[in-house]
């Protein structure tokens, strides 16, 4: 077999969120995954011969592993493929998606699980992992065939943006999860009180005459789950926290030492229920937008590491599931491409560092779904982003590589281009 011929990645200023590094140095990479990291400087390049790329001083770091995609195939690949998700992810920096199982049909089946698993090989640019159903069907009334879908290859199990309401069947659920040592993705609504509600309940949403939601909705969903996650032992991951007040009982399980982790997604990071301004229905999110007060407790959790993922709870929409009244239209927004640039604002604002950042974005889901990536180390994964953190650029939402174009920040003024891409050491965009 010919040995693979070294790359260097050279005059980049490194960030590594392993070890909080951030300054000048230069990678080897040799096949799939980092062979060397030389901090401070650069290789000696004069006896060795290899393929070399001039980083020009920009910022080089782990690519980012996004929990909770959804892709449409099977069954509707019209809003998104595993192809065009792939392009639309490294475009944006990312280099591994964790699809959900939400798809038609819903993988809650091996055969459909190791389907995703091989069309994202054949298709994607970007890595490829999967969750597979937490209950049949996602409807929340008996288990899914859980053992065969970690041996297909299921990283987590999940009911997607469905919370499983019957507290017996997710206590089930729970606690056969510990026993086969998997992960359970939940998102924590209480059902009954989120039910139909469009906006976060208010002053705007009353003045609008939406249906809303109370924040408390989501503060009791986490803390049923919780009390079941503290009666199982299970490890278990709280998808989208977005309320002040499920802050504050994610922070008490975190001092009881349980195995409870939590993320948010850009937009609820950067927007507040004020941008949905007249109906804009690109704004119609799940979790709803929240007051600008949760926003703010949000990023400081993010900061301090209560929150510790951040996704982009990537789910495309055509236009005429958009284009609707408000009530009706389709919940959620493309966010692969958007992703890098939206949380780069909370770098720009003074709120994170650059490894911080990055923590956040690629090494804690790493971590997550058991990936050895997010790191810049040796042995690690050669799946890494080279970016311009301070460029400039007015987001077109036709210019997106995904299918669907239905992102609230159309149109906005942002930071933060995608230079160069590489997966598994082959460079997949830029250059």
């Amino acid at each position: 077999m010919i040995p693979p011929v070294p790359q260097y990645l050279v005059n980049a200023r490194l960030i590594d969120p392993a070890t909080g590094y951030d300054g000048p140095g230069a990678l080897r990479i040799l096949g799939e995954t980092i062979d060397d990291v030389l901090m401070g400087g650069g290789p000696d390049l004069s006896d060795d011969l290899g393929e070399i790329t001039d980083c020009g001083g920009l910022p080089l770091a782990p690519g980012i592993v996004d929990l909770g995609v959804f892709v449409g195939e099977p069954g509707a690949r019209h809003r998104e493929s595993l192809r065009s998700a792939g392009a639309s992810a490294v475009a944006g920096g990312v280099t591994t998606i964790v699809a959900q199982p939400d798809s038609q049909p819903v993988v809650d089946d091996p055969a459909i699980l190791e389907f995703v698993l091989s069309r994202g090989r054949e298709a994607s640019a970007a890595r490829v992992l999967a969750m597979g159903a937490l209950t049949k069907g996602l409807e929340g009334r008996e288990m899914a065939e859980h053992g065969f879908l970690l041996d297909a290859g299921a990283v987590a199990l999940t009911d997607a943006g469905r919370a499983v309401a019957d507290a017996g069947v997710f206590a089930k659920c729970l606690a056969y999860a510990k026993a086969l040592g998997a992960t359970v993705v939940h998102h924590p609504q209480e059902p009954v009180l989120s039910a139909s509600g469009c906006a976060t309940s208010g002053e705007f949403a009353s003045r609008r005459g939406l249906p809303s939601v109370p924040a408390v909705a989501e503060r009791m969903g986490l803390e049923r789950d919780l009390a079941l996650v503290e009666s199982t032992g299970v490890s278990y991951h709280a998808d989208t926290l977005s309320t002040r007040a499920a802050l504050e009982a994610l922070e008490r399980a975190r001092d009881k030492g349980l195995a409870v982790t939590a993320g948010t997604t850009h937009h609820h990071l950067t927007l507040n229920e004020f941008d949905v301004a007249d109906y804009r229905t690109f704004f119609k999110l799940a979790p709803p937008l929240r007051a600008e007060e949760d926003r703010a407790e949000l990023v400081h959790a993010v900061s301090t590491g209560l929150v510790d993922i951040i996704c982009s709870a990537h789910m495309p929409w055509d236009e005429e599931a958009k284009r609707l009244p408000f009530e009706v239209a389709a919940t959620g927004a493309v966010g692969l491409e958007t992703l890098l640039p939206a949380s780069l604002t909370l770098v720009h604002e003074g709120h994170l560092r650059l490894p911080v950042l990055f923590e956040r974005l690629s090494l804690a889901p790493a971590k997550r779904v058991g990936l050895d990536a997010g790191r810049l180390a040796k042995g690690a994964a050669a799946d890494l982003v080279l970016f311009d953190p301070g460029a400039p650029f007015l987001l077109d939402r036709y210019a997106l590589k995904s299918k669907c174009k239905n992102t609230p920040y159309d149109r906005t003024r942002m930071q933060g281009k995608v230079r160069g891409t590489w997966v598994r050491g082959k460079r997949v965009f830029g250059g």
